[in-house]
């Protein structure tokens, strides 16, 4: 992992201070969470609408555990410290962080983000976080679903292949 890439993967409790600072230099934090488990066209429009929508973009990612959980045990397919570098890797993300929880709710309120964005498959009310941001002036939106783009299908598709014997 080059040093540019390493620098964007941070804990949230060593971003919550860096976060206070920007927002006291009119800087807007954008704000997205998941699990990002095998990358692909969904994740990486996705993301990059995203941080369109500020000055700069933190992806909070499930940990392992957390994955295995809302997913079942045989996910994540990569694992976490990999699911980061790539995600750094990405030149429209700024930041990249963790949590373990089975919601980001604790990591939103530690970072305090303008925006809270997730895709188009969730409903408004649906988003973790949206009562803490709007409470303290920020705003919550989703991003279309990208048609074709998700682990699921991913995955699918892979194990389809398998049981065809290419």
């Amino acid at each position: 992992m080059d040093q540019i890439t390493e620098h964007k993967i941070q804990s949230r409790e060593s971003l919550a201070p860096l976060f206070e600072s920007l927002r006291g230099q009119g800087k807007k934090i954008v704000f997205t969470n998941g699990c990002f488990d095998l990358i692909h066209k969904g994740h990486t429009r996705y993301l990059r609408e995203a941080r369109a929508a500020g000055d700069l973009l933190v992806v909070a990612v499930n940990t392992d555990a957390s994955v295995v959980r809302l997913k079942g045990p045989k996910r994540p397919v990569v694992p976490l410290a990999e699911r980061m570098e790539i995600l750094a890797g990405f030149y429209f993300v700024d930041y990249v962080t963790f949590f373990d929880e089975d919601t980001p709710f604790e990591t939103i309120r530690q970072l305090k983000p303008h925006r809270l964005i997730k895709g188009g498959d969730y409903a408004l009310d649906q988003i973790v976080g949206k009562d803490l941001v709007e409470g303290w002036g920020g705003e919550v939106f989703t991003i279309p679903e990208i048609p074709g783009g998700s682990t699921t299908g991913v995955i699918e598709r892979i194990l389809a292949l398998n049981e065809t014997d290419v």
